[in-house]
């Protein structure tokens, strides 16, 4: 059989992919990618997303709304979400969490937000896709609260956060997806933590268009540059990279476990 291959994280729909998707997919396919899921933003995207999974057989959606856009959604509660997410091919929610790096949205109106997608995924038990930047506290918080509560599955996306947090969101029981800022020169402290996370709790991603890793920088990103990724990764974790890419693509199917190819 062959290896598998999953980007956990890309925006297709995205300006710099969408205009060519064909292509963009046919180069993924090309480098071996098995599988791509397709992260929405904001709830005008989420008929486009879906299409494109309904598409694409290897193509698999989310519903959500991005920190940067909760201001923007207030209306986008959990029963929203939880009627989108009965699509077949939908598998995830969010991208939902805190960014107080950019603070385009009322902190407590992100808060308000990455609970509702919290109880999203609480109720349909899909994973909870969650972005977090400059709120390493506040994210925490939430989780660890939110899971007293009642578990739900999560994954912490395009993981940069400290070393700490990390071990917390492992014992809270949540994922880390690795994207390819690890292949940056100066993501010395990132590249530590990625060499020591436990196995069975590892995924990759692109985030494309954005962050396309090394020998990619300055060019769009694609979800072909997973392939890059899971070759760096795997160098750095002391794995040949077939095993990082069966490893992290049967994390990926354990945790999203309403995907199929």
């Amino acid at each position: 059989m062959a290896t598998m291959l999953i980007d956990s994280h890309c925006h297709l729909n995205y300006k710099g992919l969408v205009e060519e998707q064909a292509e963009v997919l046919a180069r993924a396919r090309a480098r071996g990618v098995t599988g791509m899921l397709n992260i929405s933003t904001r709830e005008r995207e989420w008929a486009e997303i879906i299409a494109t999974a309904e598409r694409e057989p290897d193509v698999w959606a989310s519903v959500g709304i991005h920190p940067h856009e909760a201001d923007a959604h207030p209306d986008v509660d959990t029963e929203k979400l939880v009627a989108a997410a009965q699509h077949p091919k939908v598998i995830a929610i969010g991208e939902s969490g805190l960014d107080y790096y950019y603070d385009h949205s009322d902190r407590d109106r992100q808060r308000a937000s990455f609970r509702a997608h919290i109880g999203a995924a609480r109720e349909t038990g899909l994973p909870l896709i969650i972005h977090t930047r400059d709120a390493e506290e506040d994210t925490a918080a939430i989780v660890a609260e939110e899971m007293g509560k009642g578990a739900f599955p999560a994954l912490i996306h395009c993981f940069t956060a400290s070393e700490a947090f990390g071990n917390q969101m492992l014992e809270l029981g949540l994922s880390i997806s690795i994207s390819g800022i690890v292949t940056f020169k100066n993501a010395r402290d990132l590249q530590a933590t990625a060499a020591r996370l436990p196995a069975d709790r590892l995924l990759i991603e692109t985030d494309a268009p954005f962050l396309a890793p090394v020998p990619h920088r300055g060019k769009p990103g694609e979800p072909a540059f997973v392939a890059d990724t899971a070759a760096f990764l795997a160098q750095l974790r002391g794995v040949e990279v077939e095993t990082l890419q069966e490893e992290t693509a049967a994390n990926f199917f354990r945790l999203f476990s309403k995907a199929s190819l």
